[in-house]
């Protein structure tokens, strides 16, 4: 993280990378995987997005937003036996983003950080030699502004 960086000016020059603020080791789905996993995972965990492996290659990501497509409707009254369903019916590479944009360990935080708003998303899988190896979202992003305005504001 950015523990030992502050100190005034010298924090706001830093170039820091991705690597330093990304979630190491995301937790992941495989395509064949009904999306009730998906959704148990990301209700437990407090996410948003879950990478989507398979034999250890990145293939897709899959969101809330996917899932609640996948659903048709949160808003829509339906029978449980339906959505029991769905849940355990529908797998979650019928519904994932297939082939997202990726990001490497070592691009700057504000490359990627560029990426996402010019893109309109929430966060990205951080792949090296072709292996998922972390995940940045917008939270590791504020967190980072965060730490940064934080030191910023010290005397000295």
């Amino acid at each position: 993280m950015l523990e030992g960086v502050c100190g005034g000016r010298r924090v706001m020059k830093a170039r820091r990378v991705v690597a330093d603020i990304m979630t190491p080791n995301p937790v992941t789905v495989s395509p064949r995987n009904a999306i009730r996993t998906a959704v148990n995972l990301m209700r437990e965990g407090g996410f948003r997005r879950l990478p989507v492996v398979d034999r250890g290659r990145l293939v897709g990501i899959i969101t809330d937003r996917d899932l609640r497509r996948a659903a048709n409707s949160p808003f829509v009254v339906r029978e449980k036996w339906y959505d029991n369903f769905i849940l355990d019916h529908i797998e979650v590479g019928s519904c994932m983003t297939p082939n997202p944009l990726t990001t490497q360990p070592q691009m700057t935080i504000a490359e990627v950080a560029r990426i996402m708003r010019d893109h309109k998303i929430g966060g990205l899988p951080v792949v090296a030699d072709g292996q998922l190896v972390g995940i940045i979202t917008e939270t590791n992003l504020l967190d980072c502004l965060i730490k940064l305005l934080e030191c910023s504001d010290e005397p000295g």
